[in-house]
């Protein structure tokens, strides 16, 4: 069974802290910014800047946590503490991943940011 792509608790606790508009608020900046900065990760990565991967990486793994995006909040946790080397191993294949998984998330919090 596959996890959620939202974590529902984390979201609904995140509204009731932060109250439902500016939850909204989050989101949209959240959805404006991410592919940003995975554009970033991608351009760090080429670049071999290891310092700009870690902290973009970072980023994104605070903000999935913030959603409660706990895949993809791993994923770029996995990306900070490991650094570009296993990236390289795989041929870039974990950017990718993080793309992917980028675009549920997205989706889903599009969805939530409705309800």
């Amino acid at each position: 069974m596959t996890p959620p792509t939202i974590d529902r608790a984390t979201f609904d606790e995140l509204k009731d802290t932060a109250g439902a508009e500016f939850a909204v608020e989050l989101v949209d900046t959240f959805l404006a910014e991410a592919p940003e900065m995975l554009a970033e990760l991608r351009r760090a990565f080429g670049a071999g800047d290891a310092d700009a991967f870690r902290r973009t990486a970072h980023s994104l793994k605070s903000n999935g946590n913030t959603f409660g995006a706990r895949t993809f909040a791993a994923m770029a946790k996995e990306l900070e503490l490991g650094g570009m080397a296993p990236v390289q191993a795989a041929s870039g294949g974990p950017l990718e991943a993080l793309a992917s998984e980028y675009a549920r998330v997205a989706g889903a919090l599009t969805e939530l940011k409705r309800g």
